[in-house]
Parts: structure tokens; C-alpha cells; sequence
């Protein structure tokens, strides 16, 4: 059975290193071309990219998790996110799109804010910088840790192994192919992502024995696999607030920088919320049908994020088994490759062309791009060495800590222009920390809640939102973004 597992993955790879390939010889050597892909996305690779980029390991192996454990009371985070998916398209995206072609072509988020505030002190893009390096650093640990329980649990490697040999095939597509190989590799192993969590929940219920058995199955396993009437108002509240933080993700909305034009972003708004909805649903199918399956088999689930690969190992033929693992080598590689881009481009553009080498040409910066790939992949690697480390947990962390510090600052960015470079700053440092400080934080809220009850993206996206509105009304802002900002309503309306 191996055999044939280990040669369906070999199959994967070389595909995954020949679009690293292609990426590497169809796109000029140059920044743009090496960190947007020159701005010249289609729509259905904008959209599939930004969803496998945004789902990582969490997708196939911590939600079926969550939802095996706690039954339907977990689909709150699931809702949470696709409203979140949805007003991301809806209100960021077209005029993120528009602002960063019109500020000078900006290639990273911080490039986008040192312009947008006229920031010649560079402030803001130093502590953009610093949060994307270190958020990114705990995100790319989250798919290491992932990646090193999928090889372990499956292949019976050693999860050590299992780290060094995904890092090993990300980063060499990442480095060589650039953008374009990272979006295009995400659509296809998009693609395989959405096979894999339809095909797995349906053939569980068939070998359940259908439907109305599995619901039966669950009922006997526990009634409140099905039921909601046991689930606090601060628990819908938190999961659902997952949703706040896709409008700080950047290793998300750089898609929307890089597709070719506002047109084209009806149309990835539409494939992309088919392919959430579809594969989100497919998710909460395979925690509940997990859950049955491993009861009416006696199986003893020692870890529930593993769910999904015990149904793919038990259920199908070796050769399908292979094509499931590799879903979920998917969801893990298209987030870490699109991590490890987002961190070398904020390195080589917002520290090293910024403040060390300002008159570096365009193929040195490509080059330090290539090694900063290299060199976050071994941060991330040390700090996946402890694999104890819970896959959600790594994730909800990142997540928070740039849904606070980006998300209101971005967002407000976009519409209000009299925000200032001041409050922009204030709204980065008070939502990072914030994020920070409630996750370390065991204190009493009162009425029976702990600081641990609510998620900490909730206070640090209120305390961003706050600090960049009152900063901001005390002070006078740049009339230089004004023409800036008309020009871009006006190329929108058109």
C-alpha cells in the first residue's frame, strides 16, 4: 500500500517543482515580476489562490478536528470566516487593487502604507515589517507542524522528517518560481482540495450505511454532536469574530494587488465563495462523519486533527489515498509558500532596499528575495522542532495578530482619507500588542468569563480600530493623498 501512496506523492511533487519551473522562466527577473507576478492574475487563480492560501493545514486537519470533538457547535468559526471571505471581496479588494497601482505600483502592504501616509520617517514601514516577520514565522510554523503529523501519522516517518521534507519542496518552487508559481501551484492544489473534501464525507456515509445511520451513529455517540443548545453567546461570538481578520491577512490580499483589473475581480469573488462554501462544508462533513465512522469501527482517534487522514488511509484504494494525502500537503503548502513570498518580500523591499542597500538593483533584490525564502523557512523549522504545538492554535494566534494590526488600518485606509500617519501607527502598535498581551492574559472579565473565553482578535481589533479614530481626529491630515484618493473613486465608478 505504501508504495503506491509514496509514488502518487512523488507524482505530486514533480508537478509542484515543474510549476516552480515554469514560474521561474514565464516571469521577468525583476520585483514585480518575482513578488506580483506582474500584476497579471486571472480571476480564477486570484481567487483559488487567496482561498488555498488562506485555508493552510487548519482546513483538513484542525477543523475536522475541532468539529470530531465538539460536533456542530464548531461551524460557528466556519460561518464566521466565509462572511469574513466575502466582505474581504466585496470592500478591500477593489480598492486595495486600485490604490496600490495608483501609489507609485507598491508591491508590499507596507510600501502601500509608507505612501498612502507620505511616511518619510519610514515608522510605519519598520513596524509593518516587524509584525509580518514574526506573525509570519509562527504562521509558517502552523503548516510545518502540520506537514510533520501528516508524514508521521501516515507514512510512519519521523515527524522531524516530516518538517525538513515539506519545507524542503515549498521552498524550492517558492524560490525559484515567485509569485507566479506560488498562485498557480495554490489553484491547483485548490483544486485538489475541493475533490478531496467532498469525495471523503460522501463515501464515509456510504460506508456508514447512508444518511439517516451516520445521524443515528452520532446521536448514540453523543446527542450534542448535533445540538446547539449547549453553547455559550461568548463562544459564537469569538468564533464567528474569525471573520474580522481577513482584511489584515497579507499573504491573502496581495492576490487582490496582483490580478489584472477590477473587472476581473467580479468574477474571482464569484469562484472563490463557490469554492469557500463548498469546502467549508465538506470540512464540517468530515469532522461529523469522522466521528461516526470511527465509532461504528471501534477506532480510537488519539489525535482528532488526524481525523481526516485516518478515514483517507482506511477508506479508499492506496493510489486515492495518495491523492487525499496530497490534499492535505495542499492545504499546507499553499499557505506556507505564500507566507514565505509575503515575509522575503517585506524583507528584501521594506529592511534590506529600504534602509541597507537603497541603491540595489532589480536583480539583487530578487536575489535577497530567493534567500530571505530560505531564511524564514529555518526560523519556522526551529520553531516547529516542538511538536506539541496544536495546529489551530498556532493558526488562531497569527490570524489574530494581523487581523488587529492590519485589518482596522487597512480598512480605514481605503476610505476615510483623513486618516493620519500618526493613527495609522497607533492602530499597529495597540492591535498587535493588544493580540498579544489577552493571549499571555488569565484574568477575570466578570459574569463568569475569562480573558481566555474571548478570542483575542476581538479586543485587539476594537483597540486598533479606537486608537487610529482618535488619533487620527486630533490631528491634521496629509492633503497630499486627497487627489490620490478622488482619482481612485473616480477610476472605480468607471
Amino acid at each position: 500500500m505504501l508504495d503506491s501512496v509514496y509514488l502518487s506523492l512523488a507524482l505530486y511533487f514533480i508537478v509542484l517543482l515543474g510549476i516552480g519551473a515554469y514560474g521561474y522562466f514565464s516571469t521577468k527577473n525583476d520585483v514585480s515580476g518575482f513578488m506580483l507576478g506582474g500584476r497579471q492574475l486571472g480571476p480564477a487563480v486570484t481567487a483559488l489562490s487567496a482561498g488555498a492560501s488562506d485555508m493552510s493545514g487548519w482546513i483538513l486537519m484542525g477543523l475536522p478536528g475541532l468539529i470530531f470533538l465538539v460536533g456542530i457547535n464548531g461551524i460557528w468559526m466556519a460561518i464566521g470566516l466565509t462572511i469574513g471571505a466575502y466582505l474581504n471581496y466585496r470592500l478591500l479588494a477593489p480598492r486595495l487593487r486600485v490604490y496600490t497601482e495608483q501609489l507609485d505600483d507598491a508591491v508590499t502592504i507596507p510600501e502601500y502604507l509608507e505612501r498612502r501616509f507620505n511616511d518619510n520617517s519610514r515608522i510605519i514601514r519598520v513596524l509593518c515589517a516587524a509584525v509580518i516577520i514574526v506573525f509570519f514565522a509562527i504562521y509558517t510554523t502552523s503548516g510545518l507542524v502540520a506537514g510533520g503529523k501528516l508524514f508521521e501519522s501516515s507514512f510512519g516517518l519521523s515527524y522531524e522528517t516530516g518538517i525538513y521534507l515539506t519545507a524542503l519542496v515549498v521552498v524550492s518552487y517558492s524560490t525559484f518560481g515567485g509569485f507566479t508559481a506560488v498562485s498557480v501551484t495554490d489553484f491547483v492544489q485548490g483544486c485538489i482540495m475541493l475533490v478531496a473534501l467532498v469525495l471523503v464525507p460522501v463515501v464515509a456515509v456510504l460506508e456508514i450505511g447512508g444518511v439517516n445511520t451516520t445521524i443515528t451513529q452520532l446521536q448514540n455517540l453523543q446527542p450534542s454532536l448535533l445540538s446547539f443548545q449547549d453553547t455559550a453567546l461568548i463562544t459564537v461570538v469569538s468564533a464567528m469574530a474569525w471573520g474580522l481578520g481577513y482584511f489584515g491577512q497579507p499573504h491573502i490580499i496581495v492576490r487582490f494587488m496582483a490580478i489584472r483589473g477590477l473587472k476581473d475581480l467580479v468574477a474571482a469573488r464569484r469562484i472563490g465563495m463557490s469554492w469557500m462554501l463548498t469546502v467549508t462544508l465538506g470540512t464540517i462533513g468530515v469532522g461529523l462523519t469522522g466521528a461516526a465512522f470511527a465509532a461504528a469501527n471501534g477506532l480510537t482517534i488519539e489525535d482528532s486533527e488526524t481525523i481526516f487522514i485516518v478515514m483517507s488511509t482506511t477508506l479508499f484504494h492506496p493510489w486515492v489515498t495518495g491523492f487525499l494525502l496530497a490534499a492535505i500537503l495542499s492545504a499546507i503548502m499553499s499557505t506556507i509558500s505564500s507566507q514565505l513570498l509575503v515575509s522575503s518580500s517585506s524583507i528584501t523591499e521594506d529592511v534590506y532596499y529600504a534602509f541597507i542597500r537603497k541603491k540595489a538593483s532589480q536583480k539583487e533584490r530578487v536575489i535577497v528575495a530567493r534567500l530571505s525564502v530560505v531564511g524564514v523557512a529555518f526560523v519556522a523549522l526551529f520553531l516547529a522542532q516542538d511538536r506539541s504545538n496544536s495546529v489551530l492554535s498556532l493558526v488562531g494566534n497569527a490570524w489574530a495578530g494581523f487581523g488587529a494590526a492590519f485589518g482596522p488600518l487597512i480598512l480605514i485606509s481605503l476610505y476615510w482619507d483623513k486618516m493620519t500617519k500618526n493613527g495609522a501607527i497607533a492602530g499597529i502598535v495597540c492591535g498587535g500588542l493588544t493580540t498579544i498581551l489577552w493571549s499571555n492574559m488569565n484574568v477575570s472579565l466578570g459574569f463568569g468569563l475569562n480573558t481566555s473565553d474571548v478570542y483575542e482578535l476581538i479586543p485587539g481589533f476594537l483597540a486598533s480600530t479606537l486608537a487610529i479614530l482618535l488619533v487620527s481626529m486630533t490631528e491634521k491630515h496629509s492633503e497630499r493623498f486627497e487627489q490620490c484618493h478622488h482619482n481612485v473613486l473616480k477610476k472605480l465608478q468607471n
